[in-house]
């Protein structure tokens, strides 16, 4: 069975997506039509911009998820028998299955990387991604810190990404290296994402989503945080909404979807980072990237 995977923010780079509009006329329209209804040329920063300018999560949210789609709609053969996304992924993901047309979920991506900038404005914050160390290790260390610092991203095996106040993340880092961390490495990310931080963006999407049109899947979700497939609509939007303050369960995503007979999975986005995540959940699977 074939899984269709999309990639979150930090997957973003200049240059994303630049290969793909020049090869491909229906991606080039595409792309110069999201260009025409946001009023600006995201493109230019996609394929001209600065890696900084990028990171504003009011662009690249925006920006990895017109190349996902895009990708995604543009490919000679479409036909996923489950799909998931990584964070921001989730709204590529819910667009691959119909469960949102094409400008609903573009305009759920504006809102909620908008609702997340204002977030992230009001409480200065930023996520690290620990490699090496046992998750209720990380856990342990992030409940016991005097500032908001939880475990985010249940990304792989060995990798975990927490998510908090810059103080609090500095603290985290330090600590975790001291108990054997192989690696503590802040991410080009600009806010404390799935995390209590998150909170006012998350009212501020919940409004968002009741008022978008949802349609009936044509294959089932796993989402990040129920981790098992999904198909019911009223499901689907909660889980949503509270992916904005819950962490990203990818791990058990990714099982739950071997289990369910999972054998290829093609992640469709900027980059590659979700091939080497299924690497270490399970090397067995056929893993393909296109970007």
């Amino acid at each position: 069975m074939n899984a269709f995977i999309f990639p979150g923010q930090g997957a973003q780079f200049v240059g994303m997506g630049h290969e793909l509009y020049s090869k491909n006329k229906e991606a080039k329209l595409l792309f110069d039509k999201a260009n025409e209804v946001l009023g600006f040329e995201i493109t230019k920063e996609m394929f001209e911009g600065t890696a900084e300018g990028l990171k504003q999560t009011k662009l690249t949210q925006t920006a990895v998820f017109l190349h996902s789609v895009i990708l995604a709609k543009t490919l000679p053969s479409f036909s996923p028998d489950m799909v998931a996304g990584h964070s921001l992924g989730e709204l590529s993901a819910l667009v691959a299955n119909n469960t949102l047309g094409f400008e609903d979920g573009r305009k759920l991506v504006a809102i909620r990387a908008q609702a997340m900038q204002r977030a992230c404005e009001i409480n200065p914050s930023t996520m690290a991604a620990i490699i090496g160390l046992e998750d209720k290790i990380i856990e342990d260390v992030c409940q016991n810190i005097d500032e908001t610092v939880v475990a985010a991203n249940y990304n792989c095996p060995g990798q975990l990404v927490i998510s908090g106040t810059n103080a609090g993340i500095d603290k985290a880092c330090k600590i975790l290296t001291e108990k054997g961390a192989r690696r503590a490495l802040k991410l080009p990310v600009g806010g404390a994402f799935h995390s209590p931080l998150m909170e006012p963006a998350r009212e501020e999407l919940a409004e968002a989503i009741e008022a978008s049109k949802f349609n009936t899947p044509s294959c089932p979700i796993y989402q990040n945080v129920s981790t098992t497939p999904e198909t019911d609509i009223k499901r689907i939007k909660n889980n949503l909404i509270a992916q904005l303050t819950a962490p990203v369960k990818w791990t058990q995503s990714v099982e739950n979807m071997i289990i369910s007979g999972a054998t290829k999975f093609t992640e469709l986005g900027p980059g590659k980072a979700l091939q080497g995540m299924l690497v270490k959940i399970n090397k067995d699977v056929e893993r393909f990237g296109i970007s």
